[in-house]
């Protein structure tokens, strides 16, 4: 007999939603001694089934909803159909961007709670950050060879989060060989370099490739300064949009070799590019002390904000760098400028970048909003699956 899980009075209503997260505090009791991502049947407190999830003891997301029908087995089957359902909703994205690289499982969204996989061409990377993901570790993989029996399957759990699960931080081969060489994947007609093994994250990111195609009608004849560049995918959208000079900026010079091979592999024009190792923050005050300025600029950090507590400094984070991107553009010049902190709405975001403006004595003007792209989908009943916000602003 499987365990159970009871909730609290009245704990039950986000379920019926299909929020697929059940905290510690909606627990009533626990019929069983259900291990570490064991999958418990969810009971409301008058005794009602409501969901089948996965159970974390250690942490604050007691239980994640795997399915909410009482009968469906948490089988390799399962997966199987999850997996062709999320492939089916992409794939008139992966057609028209000519994308092989792309997320094919988007965690909760896809029904697949603490997964995330990304497909770089012949090679599937695997992110599990729950203890049920990792409990049917096995049966995501099977499925997985079944839908694409071609490829390799890597893991790269090698996050700190898992900790707050009582996992530890893992990578490996799940299924093939790890590739011995840099994946080159595509998106709307450019050849980008992914470094799996050691980059960040599944090793690329993906979410951003709406926006760097938005830099392009920006880029005619400009100046552009790319922070935060990583392997400089948005500098290489810059060059074919017919830049003036893109300055890539990061901290990372194995990122920005990257960055460089990524210009010869378009065969676009390396004179036009230029590669610079420092720290952001102090490189914006440095150009702004020498007076530089720039046409267009590029702001997308990394997460500020892994928590409530951090979402004050975030902030300060945030106004700070884009209050100085403005002191250093052009009169009418234009800020992409993006934070992919799931704890900062939009509507602070922009507010945010609002002070930025008035603390630097600029006129702003919002010209589009930016999102996570389509194979990054948000689920209706999860909105903590929107976390990508993006602001193409003017300022003067």
């Amino acid at each position: 007999m499987s365990a159970a899980l009871y909730l609290q009075p009245g704990r039950e209503k986000s379920l019926k939603r299909k929020h697929p997260w059940i905290f510690s505090k909606a627990v009533k009791k626990i019929k069983g001694k259900p291990g570490l991502g064991d999958t418990v049947k969810v009971y409301t407190a008058d005794g009602k089934f409501i969901a089948q999830a996965a159970y974390s003891p250690q942490s604050q997301i007691r239980a994640r909803v795997w399915s909410f029908d009482e009968n469906e087995m948490i089988d390799v089957s399962f997966f199987e159909k999850r997996i062709r359902r999320a492939l089916a909703a992409r794939n008139d994205v992966i057609t028209q961007g000519g994308l092989t690289g792309f997320r094919l499982i988007a965690a909760e969204s896809d029904g697949l709670p603490g997964i995330t996989i990304d497909k770089f061409d012949n090679t599937l990377v695997c992110q599990l950050l729950s203890a049920g993901a990792e409990r049917e570790k096995g049966q995501l993989v099977q499925a997985l060879r079944i839908v694409f029996p071609d490829c390799n399957i890597y893991e790269r759990s090698d996050v700190e989060v898992r900790k707050k699960e009582g996992l530890e931080p893992i990578t490996g081969e799940l299924h093939g060989n790890a590739p011995t060489e840099p994946v080159i994947i595509e998106e709307n007609g450019l050849k980008l370099e992914v470094d799996i093994l050691h980059g960040h994250k599944t090793g690329f990111y993906l979410d951003q490739r709406d926006s760097r195609n938005a830099l392009s009608r920006f880029s005619k004849d400009k100046t552009v300064l790319n922070c935060f560049c990583y392997t400089g995918t948005f500098g290489l959208y810059a060059l074919r949009g017919g830049c003036e000079k893109v300055i890539n900026v990061d901290v990372s010079q194995p990122a920005l070799d990257i960055a460089k091979r990524n210009v010869a592999h378009n065969q676009l024009d390396l004179s036009r590019a230029e590669f610079v190792k420092a720290d952001v923050f102090k490189l914006l005050r440095q150009y702004r002390d020498e007076g530089r300025q720039f046409d267009t600029i590029v702001m997308d950090p990394p997460k500020f904000a892994d928590s409530k507590a951090q979402l004050t400094g975030a902030c300060r984070g945030y106004k700070d760098i884009n209050m100085i991107a403005m002191q250093i553009l052009k009169p009418g010049g234009t800020l992409l400028t993006f934070s992919c902190s799931g704890l900062m709405d939009q509507n602070l975001f922009q507010k945010v970048v609002a002070d930025a403006a008035l603390d630097a004595g600029k006129d702003l003007l919002i010209m589009e909003r930016l999102n996570q792209a389509a194979d990054h989908p948000i689920a209706g009943f999860y909105p903590e699956g929107f976390y990508l916000k993006g602001l193409i602003c003017k300022v003067f």
